[in-house]
């Protein structure tokens, strides 16, 4: 298979060395033609397969090869999202009103001409059980023209994403990866980067993988894996926590059990009557939508360890690396039905707690703990351990728009990324609440972005300069004044993550 992936790699190449330059709108990859659409001064290709489609004895099995077509293939639409339970708000990036278990493509956004490129890969949030690629919210365009070659990815969610079963892993052969199906589509699909963005004038040597929430933490279990050595070469880390303590197979295995109970199947289902269940099925058995834990876990093949471990023991790939999280992280704790109380988990330790947020409501100081606790703490550790090797940028994002502040609590768990994407008109939301300030931020912290994807390190147009982070504690500030400064409520910060970590293990 890896002779003939070589083939296909230089015949694309050759494509586009007889073509001139790359990334018009007719290309070839290694499963055939694409053609695509110019808009704005950049080339759309949408809805790519780079795996073949998880159904039938494909579902919950690593991805296979994307198949060839003949002919040349519409690329100018979205294909569709992987199943997910249906949303009536636009919460977590949008809504999936096409979905199918074909699931499993891309979209490609370069700038006309483009030759040689950085590469941004972008894994989006959600839990892990919700979310596409093809989000309006995640346009490539306006990053693309800054001088990147960007792509978003979809990946399995749910429990058709991360799923194990004792009649599953009995199945398996005994090196074959399994139960982390979300996780493996993403390394897939980095794969399929590498052979393939050269024919869209990106650089495979140059490739930035950055996601939000579940994309962060998928971002640290790359970053954590073996696997996926050498498929990526910087790293961009929203909200992605960092100090998770993932299952072990055996605990999936009794989850999975009580999730095929949920839709009439036995303990002894074999995996042709797990197969034979509707995806819609798999939807219900996944229940609300509540709770941080759903995710990638320990399957012992792909996944070893806890990110947090690889980052401690020094394993983890020494790649420039930019982490952070936003001061209203609580936002999204809510959301999912984290009560006010998890924090008990610290015992004695949560009088020291309370008493470093010094004189707020107990509302307010459960609001910022929960937010510190899951993601704020475990960004500056990470940050901290990371700082060792290849640079590490640390933030904390504050910003809200002009004529929302004072309304606001701050800036919510996600809220960056319209500005990052520069998709402030993608948004349900009247435009005239879009103001000047809010689109001169958003060009300013895109540039950041863009900066580290090229040169491993970030240059703030217009900005302040952005140190590495190291026992100076200065960090950079995303907010209504942009800056370099200490970490907020660093004291409040270094207890979180003595204790989280002293709990990791």
């Amino acid at each position: 298979m890896r002779f003939i992936y070589a083939i296909a790699a230089l015949l694309t190449l050759a494509a586009c060395a007889s073509g001139g330059a790359a990334a018009q709108t007719d290309v070839r990859v290694e499963s055939g033609a694409l053609h695509g659409v110019i808009e704005n001064g950049v080339v759309a290709h949408r809805g790519v397969p780079f795996a073949a489609a998880p159904i039938g004895e494909l579902r919950w099995r690593p991805p296979a090869p994307a198949p060839h077509w003949r002919g040349v293939r519409d690329a100018s639409a979205y294909g569709p999202a992987c199943p997910q339970p249906e949303r009536g708000d636009r919460g977590g990036g949008g809504r999936a009103d096409n979905q199918s278990e074909d699931c499993l493509n891309l979209n490609v956004w370069a700038p006309e001409g483009a030759r040689d490129l950085p590469v941004m890969v972008w894994i989006h949030g959600g839990g892990h059980r919700i979310g596409s690629g093809a989000f309006p919210i995640y346009d490539g365009g306006a990053l693309a023209r800054q001088g990147v070659v960007l792509v978003t990815i979809n990946y399995r969610i749910g429990l058709l994403g991360y799923f194990a079963h004792p009649a599953l892993t009995q199945e398996a052969s005994p090196e074959a990866p399994l139960g982390n199906y979300g996780m493996m589509d993403q390394i897939a699909a980095l794969e399929w980067v590498q052979r393939n963005i050269a024919a869209f004038g990106g650089d495979p040597n140059q490739v930035t993988i950055f996601g939000e929430s579940a994309g962060g933490a998928s971002s640290l279990y790359l970053l954590a894996s073996p696997r996926a050595r050498g498929l990526f070469h910087r790293a961009i880390v929203q909200s992605g926590g960092g100090l998770q303590r993932p299952a072990s197979l055996r605990t999936q295995e009794e989850q999975g059990v009580a999730a095929a109970a949920r839709i009439g199947l036995g303990a002894d289902a074999s995996a042709a009557d797990l197969r034979a269940a509707t995806s819609a099925q798999w939807i219900e058995a996944l229940g609300n939508l509540e709770g941080l834990g759903f995710g990638p876990f320990i399957d012992g093949r792909l996944i070893t360890e806890a990110p947090s471990r690889a980052f401690a023991e020094d394993r983890a790939a020494d790649v420039p690396l930019m982490i952070g999280a936003n001061d209203n992280e609580a936002s999204v704790t809510t959301s999912l039905g984290v009560p006010a109380n998890a924090l008990n988990v610290l015992g004695p330790g949560l009088a020291t707690l309370r008493a470093l947020y010094g004189d707020v409501s107990e509302a307010e100081f459960q609001r910022q703990a929960l937010g510190d606790a899951f993601f704020v703490a475990p960004a500056a550790w990470v940050g901290a351990q990371a700082a060792d090797g290849a640079p590490s940028y640390l933030y904390h994002y504050t910003y809200v728009p002009a004529r929302r502040r004072g309304a606001s609590a701050g800036a919510a768990h996600g809220s960056e990324i319209p500005s990052i994407f520069q998709t402030w008109d993608r948004l349900p939301i009247p435009p005239a609440l879009i103001t000047d300030e809010d689109r001169a931020f958003s060009a300013m912290i895109s540039s950041c972005w863009v900066s580290f994807a090229r040169t491993g390190q970030p240059a703030c147009a217009g900005g302040a300069a952005w140190p590495a982070y190291s026992d100076a504690d200065r960090i950079m500030l995303f907010g209504a004044d942009t800056q370099a400064a200490p970490q907020p409520r660093r004291p409040a910060i270094n207890f979180l993550i003595n204790a989280l970590t002293e709990r990791a293990q």
